[in-house]
């Protein structure tokens, strides 16, 4: 394997960069000449990407080169010829409704992983974080922003919606009315509101955004893998419970820690 600042490279592809350094992968966006912009290429190396992570990652970070985090979706799938060797979306639109949901619930595979039980996920973002850019980010279970970011969620405004697994978080963080306005308008979001509303953990300025995302890379290997992953579990399953069976949850998950612990675990 090629070695890269003493991360070991996995692959380089279709503007995605996996490395691998102990128990923090970090997935980078490579194209800053387009801003990071995404097209199917992308998305497939995305998922690719986390296909391809090794057991022993516990925390992966996402990161994009240059000043954008990503500036959405290649304005090219716009065009009538779309990208070569993709169906254009006229095409798409002229297909059946079935292959239609497939090619979209393709897309969003590479939205889905970030929130796997195993792993925990960072967004370290900067600049445009715009449509596919914004819902990328929220993914990611924790978003650290620099103090120049701009979230927008710019889809209606094509005539599109967002469809990219980003209304479900988005919602999540900052509530339907909010979520309804970000969305409908198009607005920017910056990083005093991302950071005031549940948007991003951590708000820094750019030059010590690295450094605030290894700190808290380091904070979250702190604790045991089992513990943190039991506690993620019960916490992604909180809003589907009532408080009742979530406390049913807890005692549940933490008969199973004590197990563990006292090595009567199967």
């Amino acid at each position: 394997m090629t070695t890269l600042d003493d991360s070991e490279l996995v692959f380089d592809k279709d503007g995605v960069r996996l490395t691998v350094e102990d128990a923090v992968a970090t997935v980078t966006l490579t194209n800053p000449a387009k801003r990071n912009a995404q097209s199917p290429a992308l998305w497939r190396a995305l998922t690719e990407a986390g296909r391809s992570l090794p057991g022993s990652v516990r925390v992966v970070v996402l990161r994009g080169e240059g000043k954008s985090f990503s500036a959405g979706l290649d304005r090219q799938a716009f065009t009538p010829e779309g990208f070569d060797g993709e169906p254009s979306f006229l095409e798409m639109a002229r297909g059946s409704e079935e292959d239609l949901d497939a090619l979209i619930a393709e897309y969003q595979e590479a939205f889905t992983w970030w929130r796997r039980s195993d792993i925990l996920s960072i967004a370290a973002v900067q600049g445009h974080a715009i449509g596919a850019g914004f819902q990328l980010a929220l993914a990611c279970d924790l978003r650290v922003v620099a103090d120049d970011v701009q979230f927008a969620m710019r889809e209606t405004s094509l005539g599109l919606v967002p469809d990219l697994t980003g209304t479900h978080p988005l919602v999540s963080l900052v509530g339907y009315a909010r979520a309804l306005e970000i969305c409908a308008t198009g607005r920017f979001v910056h990083a005093e509101e991302a950071e005031r509303t549940g948007l991003a953990n951590i708000a820094v300025p750019v030059a010590e955004l690295d450094a605030a995302v290894r700190d808290l890379s380091a904070a979250l290997l702190a604790a045991p893998r089992s513990a943190v992953i039991e506690t993620k579990a019960l916490l992604q399953g909180a809003s589907g419970r009532s408080y009742e069976e979530q406390r049913t949850a807890e005692r549940a998950a933490q008969a199973r820690r004590l197990r563990d612990l006292a090595g009567l675990g199967d």
